[in-house]
């Protein structure tokens, strides 16, 4: 064998190719081929040897050509076996690649077909010689012609039935990656590509998940020619698919405890991590393909998932998409949460779709899969975080004030995005340390820089992330220090949020706590109020917060201390005395604030209670701040009145007089204090203290005791004289004498208050002593009186009544003592509480303004105001209370001979009910059941006993609005009724709208409504917004808004005098008087069925653009009409039908005209939207129109728009008036109608809008009948009205000359309204 090798080698270096070609015939072809297999394997000169047999095998003749066929068959199969050296290989395929272009057709195609067979049948494994293929493909397609069967085909051809071939046999998975790497060299038309690129795809889920990302990174390079759409779908599609596999498998795993996964969770993220990194490389170098991939997600966001959300914010780290990417996410989110809020409104939508796909869970998905090293992901995140937080957060209000919604649940679409935000930071800050440092730093930083608008969002964060991690933040505390020296500058509400969140931290770091009491001591002698009031709050949390440094002995109510916190204050340098020390420091700092604008003396009333009740250590010292500012303004002498001294209370700064101590609050705090202190020695053990201490102690208390004994018996004494307040005093808030009487009036109704809640503690249930009680409620009511009757001749009613100061909880022990308690040993004590209306009202008052309070900010001034636990418990008893005063005692029986002005106890308890419901859906959402159980004394409710109880309280406010109703309408209280159906609508939300009692709920409602006849306007709209309210969870509300609307007409009258409209009543609750009500809340409804409507409609026409094929074959399938399409025809004829009847009724001129030429025009542009529709379904498969579209074209051909063009001219001409009204009454109304037409001028607009909104309507309704050859305008009549035109001369005159006489403008009014009428009998 050798002997031949090396002649071949050497007649190939010599001249004669003769000679070299006259040897090579004399060798058969297996000689042949056992030469060319030796010299491979040994592989040496045979790269010499076959170029020295394709030097002697010319490709002109047949031999030759044959011999390198042969040659060609031989080394192919040779290089894939696996037996030769890589570089042997190499160079042969090198070498076959080179003379590739000599071979003749016939040959090519051999080789090729010779390629395609072996990759059907699995031999191109290493894929070595698959570099030889491209080079084949391109010098086939070259080939004028090659023979195929019986016939020719061009070379061209040829090929493309080859790649056919290929693409639809079967591949071995090993050849996958080489197969694409392959077709990147091989000319593809956009046919051949789509192809190539649909069986690659394909082919994903055959191959080990290993090979997916070189298999992506190939795919991604061939996208360079084209279909990158359908590149980046696939691979994303891919990957959906197996994250909800893996998701499926962990569901089931956990119920079936199998270990066995078919992909491993952390094998499955790492390769998704790396095919968005191969990815977004790919599109960095190519923005074509981020062009196609942001452009497929900006249409609709159906198709995300976690996956593409993590890749988006890959992509986001490249600048020039940066912006994009966030647009993209922020209406996909906003969008996906206005989807699932307008879904989770509406039964008729809930039974039409199914629930749709939630972009937040997505996005949170994504933050949890991020562990496994997608660090190309968290930056992204942490981005989309700020960017919800810092776009969907609150704004500041009105004249910068903020709303208070920390404490509220996140109900609208953008209050949820921003809590979106906030959960991504918060896992990202859990999970990932790199972006810690600047996740708090970016927090820190808006909390100092956004003084303008309000933080809540921010603090709530930082608390979060202090609580979830305290000792990851102490390796940052120089950012929270840093913070902690803008504290004076910022407003209080950020100082009191930043404080408390910091709170667990202080107590583990004491170099934090020293700079922050550095930085406290600084901010007291702040020039700013605001500076000076957060160094307060400042202190008074520590003293309230470090209860672990002063010795626990004595206060029973702080025992549970961590132990990690004891250790680190053990090891720590201070020790107890120093403890006591450091706290007595901040009060004599806090003491320096006595002397300070009455604001900040009032943080530390309302503060010291707090603090004396969690370090009870502190108590002599507070107590001995109190004690010597209460002296300051009492007066000793036991026989001067009145017993306090009002003129050092107030100061006067030029003609200004201000407050400057608030004494009620100082006398309050007081009182709390002193009682707490009792209340704690009596319940402590006597025996355990020292006695001189005790001492001490027993002497302030005794003295303060004799202070407010003898403060109360003279308070009683004094007459209002005593202190320059009688009938007599100026009140007005114009003049410095009436402002100081004002503050006065205020300060002495205080301390009337808190002496009051002293003597009720102190009476124990004497009789005497509540005589003593209602004494001072006399005198107190005196003064309020004379306070209410001087602002009543005010201009405006700008008093306000001041904050009571009575506590909460003495608020509630009131209420129950007066209307609960049965005690027979107490009864002749309380009856004197009892038998004084006043007093019963005044605390039923009292309460209903604590929970407005706790309703708007979410807790209450006083002693426990600020502790939510204890304000529930609160809730609790004043409900089940006034609950049972409201139920037991019946209106008729307390209103008797009693026709003031004022609402009654009943309607005060109904109003006190239902803030606390709304209170406690709002703050307490989850505890409502819990409220609802303790009105009546059962156990804690479980789930099926709420809905009961819950319908026990329904069904007792429905007998109470029942019994209202059954009396006559003279007897008819409409305020309670008002309070009644508020109420009825608040339980109702937590009615299950599947469950029963939601349907009996339904029924009574429309029962109401049917049968009640009433005419009180304020009290029909809340009983039909409540109708409509539950109507709309239970199905579709626009059969009861038909039965409305002719109920509306037969009411009103008909636009065209001469018609009478026939008598219809289904809902006695409309009539003459409610009849513009109803119509104006129906058309509300309307704009609601409307925004449905167009939201199934856009929904469609996404469905049916990004897959036209499948939507075409699905709509057409025998004649049946898709389900959505027909939902959206029925609601708009059953609409257009109601609104028929609206648009000839005589309505009067005003909002109720205007609102509805404003329906109807938006009634037509989405006409229009769903013509458009029809349009794009006819353009892609030529399908016939569903018959019931046809339907509803005719029917607003016939049905409105004629009546739209007569009621737009009885609008214009103002000409109201139902049929057959007396003439008086006519001409009140045209002056009337005179009025609200020159209001309305500048609202004109709507008119040519509606009619603008038709013509576009008939416009396209045109080119539907051209797509889909159905005469759709044979339905449609033109009207003569369109040629309305607005005479700009008669305008300007009738507007110069309207001052000067009325009755020119009637005049010209009328005659510019003559022709239309005309017009209109014609028709």
């Amino acid at each position: 064998m050798r002997a031949e090798m090396d002649k071949i080698v050497t007649l190939s270096d010599g001249e004669s190719t003769a000679e070299l070609q006259k040897y090579l015939s004399s060798l058969t072809n297996d000689q042949l081929i056992t030469v060319i297999t030796n010299g491979a394997l040994k592989g040496k000169k045979i790269g010499t040897m076959i170029k020295g047999i394709f030097k002697g095998s010319p490709p002109t003749n047949t031999e030759g050509s044959n011999r390198r066929l042969l040659v060609y068959q031989h080394c192919i199969p040779l290089c894939e076996s696996g037996d030769l050296q890589t570089d042997v290989a190499a160079d042969i395929i090198g070498l076959l690649m080179l003379e590739t272009h000599t071979l003749p057709g016939p040959c090519l195609a051999q080789l090729a077909s010779l390629f395609v067979e072996a990759i059907k049948v699995g031999k191109m494994g290493s894929g070595k010689s698959l570099e030889l293929f491209p080079t084949v493909l391109t010098a086939l397609s070259a080939c004028e012609a090659v023979s195929y069967g019986k016939g020719e085909l061009s070379g061209e051809e040829y090929k493309k039935q080859l790649i056919n071939s290929l693409c639809s046999s079967r591949w071995d998975p090993q050849c996958v990656i080489h197969l694409t790497t392959m077709f990147r060299d091989v000319p593809l038309s956009s046919e051949e590509l789509r192809f190539l690129v649909e069986k690659v795809v394909r082919m994903f889920c055959k191959l080990d998940l290993q090979e997916i990302p070189p298999v992506v990174y190939q795919l991604l390079l061939l996208s360079a020619k084209g279909c990158k759409k359908q590149v980046l779908d696939g691979i994303i599609n891919y990957f959906k698919e197996q994250d909800v596999c893996q998701e499926e498998e962990q569901k089931h795993g956990e119920s079936l405890d199998l270990e066995i996964q078919s992909i491993p969770q952390d094998q499955l993220r790492h390769v998704e991590g790396t095919a968005i990194l191969h990815i977004v490389f790919a599109i960095r170098l190519d923005h074509e393909l981020g062009r196609e991939f942001l452009k497929s997600f900006k249409t609709s966001y159906g198709d995300m998932c976690p996956f593409s959300v993590a890749l988006l914010l890959s992509v986001a780290r490249i600048q020039r998409y940066e912006e994009q990417v966030f647009d993209v996410l922020k209406g996909a989110i906003t969008k996906s949460f206005k989807d699932e809020q307008l879904q989770q409104g509406s039964k008729f939508l809930q039974d039409l779709l199914p629930r749709h796909c939630s972009v937040a869970h997505m996005i949170l998905d994504t933050v949890k899969n991020s562990v496994f090293g997608w660090d190309h992901v968290t930056q992204g995140l942490v981005q989309l975080g700020f960017f919800l937080m810092d776009t969907f957060g609150p704004k500041p209000g009105p004249f910068g004030k903020t709303i208070d919604g920390s404490a509220a649940i996140a109900r609208t679409p953008t209050q949820q995005a921003c809590k979106l935000g906030g959960q991504v930071l918060l896992q990202g800050f859990k999970m990932h340390e790199p972006i810690r440092g600047e996740i708090l730093e970016q927090v820190l930083n808006r909390l100092v820089t956004k003084t303008a608008s309000p933080v809540n969002h921010y603090l709530d964060l930082f608390s979060d992330i202090v609580v979830s991690a305290p000792m990851i933040l102490l390796e940052s505390s120089s950012k929270v220090t840093e913070t902690f020296d803008h504290l004076s500058y910022l407003p209080l509400a950020t100082v009191q949020g930043l404080l408390k969140a910091v709170q667990p931290l202080l107590k583990v770091s004491m170099s934090l706590k020293d700079s922050l009491i550095l930085v406290l001591r600084k901010a007291m002698f702040s020039s700013q109020l605001d500076g000076r009031k957060s160094a307060v709050t400042g202190f008074l949390l520590l003293l309230k917060n470090f209860k672990v440094l002063g010795s626990l002995a004595s206060s029973q109510c702080s025992q549970a201390v961590s132990s990690s916190q004891i250790q680190v204050d053990v090891h720590s340098r201070y020790n107890s005395a120093a403890n006591e020390a450091f706290c007595l420091e901040i009060l004599s700092s806090l003491r320096r604030c006595l002397g300070q604008q009455a604001d900040v003396r009032l943080m530390l009333y309302e503060g010291f209670y707090d603090v004396l009740r969690r370090n009870s250590q502190l108590a002599s010292s507070i107590m001995q701040t109190l004690f010597s500012q209460l002296k300051r303004y009492y007066e000793p002498e036991q026989d001067l009145l009145p017993p306090v001294k009002l003129e050092p209370c107030i100061t006067a700064l030029g003609d200004q007089v201000y407050l400057q101590e608030p004494l009620a609050h100082l006398v309050s705090c007081t009182v709390h204090c002193l009682l707490w202190l009792q209340n704690m020695s009596r319940s402590a053990n006597p025996n355990a203290d020292d006695s001189d201490d005790d001492d001490e102690e027993e002497g302030y208390q005794s003295e303060l005791q004799t202070i407010l004994e003898s403060m109360t018996r003279r308070m009683i004494k004094c007459e209002l004289e005593d202190f320059e307040l009688d009938k007599s005093a100026e009140f007005s808030m114009g003049s410095s004498v009436g402002v100081k009487n004002n503050i006065y009036a205020v300060l002495v109704m205080g301390v009337y208050e808190v002496l009051m809640e002293y003597s009720f503690i102190k009476a124990n249930y004497s009789k005497s002593r509540f005589e003593e009680l209602m004494e001072l409620f006399s005198r107190y009511h005196k003064l309020s009186e004379i306070l209410k009757e001087k602002a009543g001749k005010g201009r405006a009613l700008s008093h306000k009544t001041p904050r009571s100061l009575l506590s909460l909880s003495f608020v509630s022990t009131l209420l129950t003592v007066l209307f609960r308690d049965s005690t027979q040993s107490r009864e002749e004590a309380l009856s004197v509480l009892r038998s004084s209306g006043e007093f019963v009202r005044y605390a039923v008052s009292v309460s209903v303004q604590k929970i407005q309070q706790l309703e708007e900010t979410g807790h209450t001034d006083g002693p426990d105001g600020q502790n939510t636990d204890r304000t529930f418990r609160f809730l609790c008893d004043m409900t089940s209370v006034l609950m049972w005063r409201y139920t037991n005692i019946p209106s008729v029986v307390e209103d008797a001979g009693k026709k003031e002005k004022r609402s009654s106890l009943s309607q005060l308890c109904l109003e006190g009910l239902l803030r606390i419901f709304t209170t406690c859906q709002q703050r307490y959402p989850d505890r409502m059941a819990q409220l609802l159980s303790t009105m009546e004394d059962n156990a804690e409710p479980d789930d099926g006993n709420v809905t009961e109880m819950n319908f026990f309280y329904i069904r007792q406010f429905q007998r109470a609005l029942f019994t209202q109703l059954s009396g006559g309408e003279e007897e008819f209280n409409t305020k309670e009724a008002q309070l009644l159906v508020s109420i009825l609508s608040v339980l109702s939300r937590q009615l299950k709208p599947s469950s029963q009692q939601f349907v009996q709920m339904i029924t009574w409602t429309v029962k109401i409504c049917k049968e009640t006849s009433f005419e009180d306007s304020a009290f029909s709209k809340g009983l039909l917004s409540l109708l409509f309210n539950l109507h709309v969870l239970y199905q579709s509300p626009v059969s009861l808004l038909l039965e409305l609307c002719q109920d509306i007409h037969s009411q009103l009258g008909d636009i065209d005098q001469d018609v009478e409209v026939e008598q219809q009543s289904h809902f006695a609750i409309v009539n003459m008087k409610t009849a513009t009500t109803a119509a104006l809340l129906v058309l509300s409804q309307v704009d609601r069925v409307l925004d449905e409507v167009d939201w199934l409609i856009a929904r469609k026409k996404n469905v049916t653009a990004s897959d036209k094929s499948c939507s075409g074959e699905a709509t057409q399938t025998a004649g049946q009409q898709d389900p959505i399409e027909k939902a959206v025809t029925l609601q708009l004829g059953t609409l257009l039908t109601a609104l028929n009847e609206l648009v000839q009724t005589a309505l009067l001129p005003g909002t109720s005209t205007i609102t509805l030429l404003r329906e109807l025009s938006r009634t037509y542009t989405i006409l229009t939207t769903l013509v458009k529709y029809y349009i794009q379904v006819c353009a892609g498969q030529h399908g016939v129109l569903p018959a019931r579209f046809e339907k509803l074209v005719k029917l607003s051909g016939s049905h409105l728009t004629p009546q739209c063009y007569s009621f737009i001219t009885y609008a214009q001409g103002g000409e109201c008036g139902g049929g057959g009204t007396d003439d008086k009454k006519k001409k009140k109304r045209t002056e009337v109608n005179a009025a609200a037409s020159t209001k309305l001028l500048p609202e004109t607009k709507v008119i040519p809008n509606l009619i603008f909104s038709i013509e576009q309507y008939e416009k396209y309704l045109i080119a539907l009948s051209k797509k889909s050859k159905v005469n759709l305008m044979q339905y449609m009549k033109l009207s003569t009205s369109r040629d309305f035109r607005i005479n700009a001369a008669t305008l300007d005159a009738a507007l110069q000359e309207q001052d000067v006489s009325q009755e020119t403008t009637e005049s010209q009014d009328a005659e510019e309204t003559q022709e239309p009428k005309q017009k209109k009998r014609k028709q």
